[in-house]
């Protein structure tokens, strides 16, 4: 008789339950539960573009919702275990009981008692001001993140409603991963004390590492601010990895989708590292996680030599496959940037567009564009960084500009690629997963040839829940690592997009360009002159268009 896992995977706008036999991979049930709250379950600021925040209540009424609907038609004691994904870093305050502020009704009026989402970029000044002093006082803390610290990021977020909304830091008795919380929430166990901490979640985003002992000090925490230095006290002194069981489903919760109580369920982590796992993560595979923005993840083994790699996310043992380290990389809008795109400049829609610019040359716009609308995430870890476009005429199109802008995102994800190789981490296939790999050829062509490399794509279109599912199967007992789980669960498709010759040859002198603008706009060490690009520019449109 089958047996099956649960993951499910908690997005910006939507959680999915993906019910999936645990011998093959195959996704027997899916559903997706839109949350109700804010703006597409995220509320805005229309004061302050950089707030994003989300209601706690919407993941709980998500997971019952799909959880219910998944299991339906089959014997609920054939589940063998449950895995978790979130976004992140999207800490949530909790008070001493593990219970949300936002879910408190004399604080829910105040957003910042609500999730800090992680595309809230409010605490841009908090996160410079950790990387400086971090760096003023020759802290290890750096190390593995890049070297720069993020207002993604667990300590910014923090510290920034410590500074601007102090009624509600003080409410909070600790701040908890939404990554962290899901699990405690489903088995029960919420104190926030005792909890499993993920350390994909500790030390992507929190400064976490066993080697300077966890968490950053006490000492250190207080040269940002005393309340802080006290908070550590109610975090966590361990973070572990996903091939661990946060405990087993509580009773109440069980009862009220159908679900034997005490069924196992994973440690979780984030959406990005699981979808890695769901793509068949391996030492010399890039995995691309793109979507509203893109995670690329990589895996190194332990007793290999690794350098730090500036400008990334962060180099965590055991954050994507238990065992191995783990890399982070990404860029902070792809699909955001498209969706922005279609919907604020009243253009036609994507597929229109997508149609359009299909028929154009690689150059035939006499465009490039910079991916920077939501900020730079590596290699530049810059939140200030905005979008530009160079090369507009009074005869420009929209689908010109929108192949400019999804080109542009294609040159971010070069940069990724040579930083990585620049540090010895070599790229020997690279596999896409997520709704637009899934969805548009047109971009992963696009992709294909710009980067130069064959574009696989993971054989799930739902590969975060499904990497969820994964480790929901190895806490199950049906297998022992994630990588035995992984050689009967996941695949690539057949198609693969190989890149045209005379299109990476076009590319490759765009990239020149944009790697000007990169570096001239996104750096102050810079030295060079500007006046080459238009021109340059317009050489290559009417090359591409004789």
């Amino acid at each position: 008789m089958s047996k099956y896992s649960i993951g499910f995977d908690y997005g910006t706008n939507s959680v999915r339950a993906l019910l999936v036999d645990v011998s093959n991979g195959a996704e027997v049930a899916t559903a997706v539960f839109n949350y109700p709250s804010g703006d597409a379950g995220v509320y805005y600021d229309d004061k302050d573009p950089n707030l994003a925040r989300q209601n706690a209540a919407d993941y709980i009424e998500g997971f019952y919702a799909t959880a219910k609907e998944v299991l339906a038609g089959i014997n609920p004691t054939d589940v063998v275990g449950i895995g978790v994904d979130t976004t992140g870093s999207s800490p949530i305050p909790v008070n001493k009981e593990g219970t949300p502020l936002a879910l408190i009704p004399e604080l829910n009026s105040n957003l910042a008692a609500y999730t800090w989402l992680w595309k809230d970029h409010t605490s841009f000044a908090e996160a410079a001001e950790i990387t400086e002093k971090a760096k003023a006082q020759g802290q290890p803390y750096l190390a593995k993140c890049g070297g720069t610290y993020s207002s993604e990021w667990f300590w910014s977020k923090i510290l920034k409603c410590a500074r601007v909304a102090p009624d509600i830091f003080e409410a909070a008795y600790s701040w908890v991963e939404f990554a962290d919380w899901l699990p405690a929430f489903l088995t029960g166990n919420t104190d926030p004390l005792t909890i499993k901490r993920s350390v994909c979640a500790a030390g992507h985003k929190a400064m976490y590492s066993d080697e300077w002992g966890g968490l950053p000090s006490k000492e250190f925490l207080a040269t940002l601010d005393p309340r802080l230095a006290d908070l550590r006290d109610r975090l966590y002194n361990e973070a572990v990895p996903s091939d661990q069981s946060a405990g087993g489903l509580s009773a109440e919760v069980a009862a009220k989708v159908g679900l034997p109580a005490g069924i196992p369920v994973a440690v979780g982590a984030f959406d990005a590292h699981f979808g890695a796992v769901a793509s068949g993560a391996k030492t010399g595979t890039l995995v691309k996680i793109i979507g509203t923005s893109t995670c690329d993840c990589m895996v190194h083994p332990l007793d290999e030599p690794l350098a730090d790699v500036p400008g990334l996310c962060g180099i965590v043992k055991g954050s994507v496959i238990p065992g191995m380290y783990g890399l982070e990389a990404g860029q902070s809008a792809v699909g955001d940037i498209f969706n922005w795109f279609v919907s604020e400049l009243g253009t036609a829609g994507h597929e229109a567009l997508t149609a359009e610019a299909s028929e154009a040359k690689p150059g035939a716009s006499g465009l490039v564009a910079l991916d920077w609308n939501n900020g730079n995430r590596t290699v530049l870890v810059d939140p200030l960084l905005t979008g530009t476009i160079v090369g507009l005429t009074l005869h420009t199109t929209p689908a010109e500009i929108y192949r400019a802008l999804v080109e542009a995102t294609a040159f971010g994800s070069l940069k990724i690629i040579n930083r990585l190789e620049e540090y010895g981490v070599m790229v020997q296939e690279v596999v896409n997963c997520g709704g637009i790999a899934e969805k548009n050829p047109f971009v992963m062509q696009i992709y294909a040839d710009v980067c130069n490399r064959p574009m696989k794509v993971s054989r799930s279109a739902q590969t975060c829940a499904l990497g969820s599912a994964i480790f929901g199967a190895v806490v199950g007992g049906v297998y022992e690592t994630a990588q035995e789980a992984q050689v009967k669960m996941t695949g690539v498709k057949e198609r693969i997009y190989t890149p045209n010759p005379e299109a990476a040859a076009t590319y490759a002198r765009l990239f020149a360009i944009y790697s000007d603008l990169h570096d001239a706009l996104g750096t102050t060490t810079w030295q060079g002159n500007l006046s080459h690009v238009m021109k340059d520019l317009i050489a290559i449109r009417n090359e591409a268009r004789k």
